[in-house]
């Protein structure tokens, strides 16, 4: 089959797939809450019991990360999220106020366009699916190609176990035919309600151009910065603990550290002591070769590679105990690759003298990419905390917690999720953890409370007050101004004389 084949199959396929979403989602929009909940909750079930299997087929099919790491995202992505949505309201009259008599009422969306990333294959779209379907919404995935039969067996355990307990056929979908021709006709789809993409930045700017509204998980850069008062030992386990897990392809983690100057060497003897390699500026350089491929993306070679393996590819001699590769930096810029988003275990280091500077470096790092995203601090200064929050341009500030765990909501009570908003900065129209309330319009209802006439007769009575005012006030300039010309008067007729 050539090209063009394949692309006009992957249009057809895209349009059948909505169509059949679209009449399904029909049926689902009348379904009420509890048997939405009663599909979610098999759907979870099933897929949980293969939450291993599917983590090794994901790790082997695109060399990403490791598997031990992506079975604990599938658990979170299925048991520990359905447990967090099991009892929200979320279609039909989710919220009431009979003192003030108003009602909200969730209404779904439609069909929802997704896709998933080839990092996170597995435990991303595990976590669409059930959200989509808690909020009464059809959803059709476009496979990500290097993920793709990863992908289809997570929807095909999640399609048998959603059918058998009554959603309706066609609710969940998935493109087999995958081509990008495919992806944006999928998008553009006049019956396509709203777009969801996690970590496909290629396809951004087709899903913009449709004019649909997107839900956009977009690249992290976040800074960890350490500020003086912070139990440095806990800081630093807790930021090696985030940049190996999963070999560090989880948006939220850290990409760079900050440290105060006063506390810097500490800093360093402390990732030296967890298994950090601090790289000398040569080093540096040559790692930093195999970061991008000609045209500036990043290179998948290095993508959830391990510090050893990255060591290995570059040609860096390093202890065999290594778990992340460092690189003291002093500048920030569009062309240090130190300065971005490096989906592996590396990370940036950074001085600062107080936490002054270190704020204005952390805002540098976040605007030259991941603006938007997250940022972590390390203190138990709670000023110094407050005021990074109130500054920083991104959705989540996250405390004394590992990012990339503390991100998607698994050390941190922030919303369980595997797509974080970046909000307007980071080109999405939501800063959420995206939860199922983001997939739903809510219809405001109000009973009348008052009559026109209680409006106007108080408007009436200002004006009455108004005016009555103004007739004083202009009395009283009246008077003011005859004493001024009285006063002048005299005056004149003093020189007069």
């Amino acid at each position: 089959m050539n090209r063009i084949d394949n692309d006009l199959l992957s249009v057809q396929e895209a349009r059948i797939l909505v169509e059949n979403a679209r009449e399904a989602q029909k049926i689902l929009a009348s379904f009420p809450q509890e048997k939405l909940d009663k599909i979610v909750g098999r759907m979870a079930e099933a897929v949980h019991k293969y939450a291993k299997e599917l983590a090794i087929m994901s790790q082997e099919e695109t060399g990403f990360g490791k598997w031990q790491d992506k079975f604990v995202k599938n658990v979170f992505a299925s048991e520990f999220l359905y447990k967090k949505i099991r009892d929200m309201k979320v279609v039909g009259i989710i919220r009431e106020d009979k003192e003030n008599k108003t009602m909200d009422i969730g209404v779904p969306v439609g069909v929802i366009a997704a896709l998933p990333p080839s990092t996170n294959p597995a435990s991303t779209t595990i976590y669409k699916a059930l959200i989509a379907i808690k909020s009464g919404n059809a959803i059709v995935f476009s496979p990500h190609p290097k993920a793709k039969k990863t992908i289809a067996k997570v929807l095909d355990i999640l399609i048998r176990a959603a059918e058998e307990s009554g959603l309706p056929n066609g609710a969940i979908g998935y493109l087999r035919t995958l081509a990008v021709d495919g992806t944006v006709a999928l998008m553009n789809h006049k019956d396509t309600s709203l777009i969801l993409i996690t970590g496909v930045p290629k396809m951004v700017r087709a899903a913009y151009t449709s004019g649909k509204p997107t839900i956009y998980g977009g690249p992290g850069n976040g800074p960890a910065f350490i500020e003086r008062s912070a139990d440095i030992k806990k800081a630093v386990a807790d930021i090696i603990l985030s940049r190996t897990f999963d070999n560090g392809i989880v948006s939220a983690s850290e990409q760079s550290i900050v440290a105060e100057d006063c506390i810097a060497d500490e800093v360093r003897q402390e990732l030296r002591k967890n298994g950090a390699y601090f790289m000398s500026g040569q080093e540096s350089v040559q790692l930093s070769k195999f970061f991008s491929r000609p045209d500036d993306s990043l290179n998948p070679g290095i993508v959830g590679k391990s510090a050893l393996e990255l060591a290995r590819l570059s040609g860096l001699c390093v202890p065999e105990d290594t778990l992340v590769l460092i690189s003291e930096q002093k500048y920030v810029s569009s062309t240090n690759p130190y300065s971005r988003e490096k989906l592996c275990p590396v990370l940036a280091f950074y001085v600062e003298k107080d936490w002054m500077n270190a704020c204005e470096k952390c805002i540098e790092l976040l605007i030259n990419e991941g603006k938007g995203h997250t940022l972590v601090i390390h203190s138990k200064n709670e000023s110094v905390i407050r005021e990074f929050a109130l500054k920083k341009p991104v959705s989540r500030v996250l405390v004394n917690t590992p990012a990339s765990l503390g991100g998607i909501g698994a050390t941190t009570n922030l919303f369980p999720a595997l797509t974080l908003g970046s909000g307007a900065a980071g080109g999405g129209f939501t800063s959420d953890n995206v939860t199922p309330m983001n997939l739903i319009n809510i219809r405001k209802v109000g009973y009348s409370v008052r009559k026109l006439e209680d409006i106007t007769n108080g408007v009436q009575a200002e004006e009455v007050a108004e005016t009555s005012g103004t007739r004083c006030s202009t009395n009283q300039r009246s008077i003011e101004s005859t004493n001024d010309l009285k006063e002048l008067l005299e005056k004149l007729l003093e020189q007069l004389k």
